[in-house]
């Protein structure tokens, strides 16, 4: 089992920056792919970033590259998502989750992911 609490969303205006957090717990996370997705009213849950936690290895959707950024800080179990030059159209609640690696399932696909947390609201006005 692993256990996925998200913290750091909020309201902000256009062109903020924000930075969400992950803190996972429980089964040994070295081994695991851990993803930010987010979901907006009416709409689906749609992949944000990716992260291996051995090797750090990165994938964005073509959204967000070049503005949001994914890293994980080993020694504090911490995965983030740093949100730069944020716009309206981000606004959703953001989930963290966790992938194991004998999943075959597409990493960019909510459906590939075994572990979610709760939620983070990332409002954004204009």
């Amino acid at each position: 089992q692993v256990q996925l609490a998200e913290s750091g969303g909020g309201a902000v205006q256009a062109g903020d920056s924000l930075r969400l957090s992950c803190a996972a717990s429980g089964r040994t996370l070295s081994s695991l792919t851990m993803g930010w997705f987010r979901q907006a009213p009416g709409k689906e849950r749609e992949f944000v970033a990716r992260i291996t936690w051995s090797g750090g290895d990165t994938y964005y959707a073509d959204s967000v590259k070049g503005l949001f950024t994914i890293s994980r800080d080993v020694a504090k179990n911490t995965v983030y998502l740093q949100m730069n030059s944020l716009k309206p159209e981000d606004t959703a609640v953001y989930f963290c989750a966790a992938r194991v690696p004998t999943h075959r399932s597409s990493s960019m696909s909510p459906g590939g992911y075994d572990y979610w947390g709760q939620g983070t609201q990332v409002t954004v006005s204009s």
